[in-house]
């Protein structure tokens, strides 16, 4: 026999007392302002901003050979990412890239986090927090400035 308690379990639709209200409440950041997680369009455009600069510098350098565009944008992401803890892109958008500690992304951090980030996949694929796979596997995210 089927209780009215079992029709209700999926009558009323799945369980989110679990899932938070906004991007960071998790992990302790405020819903807006800053210290806030970066939302989606600063990241975009962060992101858009130093592939610009690294496609500027390839064409004028190495004839806009692909592989010397992901190299530049490689390297200005390891360089001020690990030393400023943020590229130009991310200081222009008002974004920068912190441990989850509150420190400093540092150089080993910037320099995984640019690898996995280069091959595209893992910065796509994020969880509830919008981290990417490249931020989680370093234990860092993208706040607001």
């Amino acid at each position: 026999m089927v209780s009215r308690k079992d029709l209700g379990s999926w009558l009323t639709g799945p369980d989110t007392s679990g899932i938070s209200k906004y991007p960071g409440a998790r992990l302790g950041l405020p819903e807006s302002g800053p210290g806030s997680m970066a939302r989606a369009g600063r990241r975009i455009l962060g992101i858009c901003i130093d592939w610009g600069l690294a496609l500027l510098i390839s064409n004028f350098a190495f004839a806009g050979n692909q592989w010397a565009t992901l190299a530049v944008f490689a390297v200005e992401q390891i360089l001020l990412i690990g030393t400023l803890g943020y590229s130009i892109g991310h200081r222009i958008a008002g974004i920068h890239v912190v441990k989850l500690s509150g420190g400093p992304a540092g150089p080993l951090a910037a320099l995984v986090r640019t690898l996995l980030l280069c091959l595209v996949i893992p910065a796509v694929i994020f969880d509830p927090d919008q981290r990417g796979l490249h931020d989680k596997a370093m234990n860092t995210i993208l706040i607001r400035m």
